[in-house]
């Protein structure tokens, strides 16, 4: 694997990571859905310029990014439960208490199953 597809992958996984549509990633850095799609395929290069607006906006590691080596995004941001704790909030409070009782719930099975809690 050559070092613009390990980018092209890396891509693909930090919009994953994100939990954004294709189309949703390339409006936040305005550009085409279409240049998002051919940066995923390997079609084109990726400029510079691309990689340091990719990093900028989403708060992704440049080295993690060029290299893979290293933490996805800067300053540890965990974006999935940034998405969780929005997502809490608009709940009323009978569906928080339901939320809370499935993680405590999917916990209880985890330990069961032999997997530990991340810290």
């Amino acid at each position: 694997m050559d070092k613009d597809t390990g980018i092209n992958q890396r891509i693909i996984e930090a919009r994953k990571a994100l939990g954004l549509t294709q189309q949703k990633f390339a409006e936040n850095l305005k550009i085409s859905q279409t240049h998002a799609s051919a940066l995923e395929r390997n079609f084109r290069g990726i400029p510079e310029r691309t990689i340091k607006l990719i990093c900028f906006t989403y708060g992704v590691s440049e080295s993690w990014l060029k290299t893979g080596e290293g933490e996805m995004f800067e300053g540890g941001r965990d974006f999935k439960l940034e998405e969780v704790i929005a997502n809490f909030k608009k709940l009323d409070g009978l569906l928080q208490d339901y939320v809370l009782k499935q993680i405590r719930l999917a916990l209880e099975y985890q330990e069961q199953a032999g997997g530990k809690p991340r810290d």
